[in-house]
């Protein structure tokens, strides 16, 4: 098939690239190396549910070891990388909780004097944005003063008992919070049904609830006609005699190899696996990977750092209740403030409490759960009663944390694997003994009895930007603000790996609503050449 577009990877990016183009009329294939899901099949339709994230829908290829992905070598990084190669992609396992970045976060430069601004602005965002909410389904509360106005939003994820003494706390200190904008649907939304507070989302939703791409973008691009091909490994992007981007070498499923064509190649990749394979497609006139003469594809590897904070309370919270990953949040340390000691800031995510399994595990690993009569009280006192905060750390750009090709370790296609190097910065470093800090006064103004506070906690390699920056110098970036690639006419880059910065806060909202802005550049550049 020889298609308008052909995207690689039909996660959060690639799904909304699909749709968008497969709506304005163009001929779309997909090509993606896992395959569909089964929701009546997700863990959180067995009691056996916690103990799958330790191996089937663990977010972390290097444990699931399934052959539709690739080992990732995390070995010199603090942080283990994460990723789910599916239809959905990540999205599948993803906690929902979905803000913006702010209008800040594009002018950083010119702010702070740090990293550099985006060649793009929030309000240039701002209608795919909306665009994208509407798609997705997203629950929140109007008004937050953190924001630009955010309206169209379906009534936010209840706070449960947690949420309420933690926003007591916030009060208590003077410090910002907002219920969760989550992508999660709270009423009926199209063909999916509510939420039903089942709780164990980060393992797949059997409900749909969660704005997972494969029940939200996917099911209208394929009735528009986007085609989508699964376990369908990319191998390496092939350019014509004129330079030009025409196509990508791909094993298929039944095991052969084939060229699939087209008249622009989108990588949708994510912030690892989209420097892997522009680093694969090497060639003489490109020897340091394609789209590569500035020497930035998989540079700049952005992480957000994670601080960890828990509150043992002695009335039950039943704080095991709800989306795991979405209750309240605050932003009142988000932006630069004069008297600390590092740039830029962090927020603050209220999760919910931990299930039985990890909560009788931690019990027993920090001696609050003792083996013999004592234990089944010492549980009790435990499950339900400990409230959970996740501090995220904006990362700022540093060129050698990257992402390289690793010269032994390789995918079962023999495709070299991806070698992750990075290192937390001092000003993170900084940020980060703040922010766990902060996150134990809060727990302690909202009734803890007991506070417990780490990082960088190294599982948590969610969040993967910056490995291909957007920017319109070819010496300092890899693709303009369209997404096409400086060097190679015709190859777009529409996933996170374009950031320019991090930001504070989960990046999938964002990263869909870019995705969106380029996928119109992509239609105006096809309908000038008819």
């Amino acid at each position: 098939m020889d298609a308008d577009v052909l995207v690689i990877g039909a996660g959060a990016s690639g799904a909304a690239v699909s749709w968008r183009l497969a709506s304005l009329g163009h001929s779309v294939l997909c090509i993606e190396q896992g395959d569909f899901q089964v929701p009546s099949e997700y863990p959180s339709s067995s009691s056996k549910w916690e103990l799958r994230k330790f191996d089937s829908h663990s977010p972390f290829p290097n444990i699931r070891g399934s052959d539709v992905d690739y080992p990732i070598n995390d070995s010199d990084s603090p942080i283990a990388i994460s990723n789910f190669n599916a239809v959905g992609g990540s999205t599948i396992l993803y906690s929902g909780h979905f803000p913006r970045m702010h209008p800040s976060d594009f002018r950083v430069r010119t702010l702070d004097g740090v990293a550099e601004d985006w060649p793009i602005s929030y309000r240039d965002l701002e209608p795919y944005f909306e665009l994208n909410d509407k798609m997705m389904g997203v629950s929140g509360l109007e008004g937050d003063p953190a924001y630009p106005p955010i309206t169209g939003l379906m009534p936010a994820v209840p706070m449960g008992a947690v949420g309420e003494v933690l926003a007591h706390g916030y009060n208590k200190l003077g410090w910002h919070w907002w219920p969760s904008y989550a992508a999660i649907a709270t009423r009926p939304h199209g063909n999916r049904a509510k939420c039903i507070n089942l709780g164990p989302c980060n393992t797949g939703c059997a409900q749909s609830a969660k704005s997972s791409v494969d029940v939200t973008y996917w099911p209208i691009a394929l009735a528009l006609g986007a085609h989508l091909l699964t376990r369908t490994r990319a191998i390496r992007i092939f350019t014509d005699g004129n330079g030009k981007a025409s196509g990508v070498e791909v094993r298929l499923k039944d095991g052969s190899m084939s060229a699939l064509t087209a008249k622009r190649v989108v990588l949708a990749c994510n912030g690892v696996g989209t420097p892997r394979l522009l680093l694969n497609s090497a060639t003489i006139k490109h020897p340091n990977g394609l789209a590569n003469s500035s020497d930035m594809v998989g540079r700049n590897l952005m992480l957000h750092p994670l601080g960890y904070v828990e509150g043992l309370f002695e009335e039950n919270l039943h704080s095991h209740l709800g989306p795991q990953g979405c209750c309240i949040a605050s932003h009142e340390f988000y932006e630069t403030r004069s008297e600390n000691g590092f740039v830029r800031g962090y927020s603050m995510q209220v999760l919910r409490g931990p299930a039985p399994l990890e909560t009788a595990l931690s019990g027993v690993l920090r001696r609050g759960i003792h083996w013999g009569e004592s234990h089944h009280d010492g549980f009790a006192s435990r499950f339900g009663h400990i409230a959970s905060l996740a501090t995220i750390i904006e990362d700022l750009p540093e060129p050698g944390n990257r992402v390289t090709l690793d010269p032994h370790l390789k995918d079962s296609d023999g495709v070299p694997a991806p070698r992750v190097t990075y290192r937390i910065s001092e000003n993170s470093k900084k940020m980060l003994s703040q922010a766990i800090q902060n996150g134990r006064s809060l727990m302690k103004a909202a009734g803890a009895i007991r506070t417990y506070g780490f990082g960088p906690v190294r599982d948590t390699g969610w969040h993967l930007m910056g490995t291909t920056k957007m920017g319109e110098d070819p010496r300092t970036s890899v693709v303009d603000s369209n997404g096409e690639s400086h060097d190679v006419p015709n190859l777009y880059i529409a996933d996170s790996s374009v950031f320019v910065t991090a930001g504070a806060v989960n990046p999938t909202s964002t990263l869909q609503a870019v995705a969106l802005r380029i996928a119109d550049s992509i239609s105006d550049s096809l309908r000038l050449k008819q």
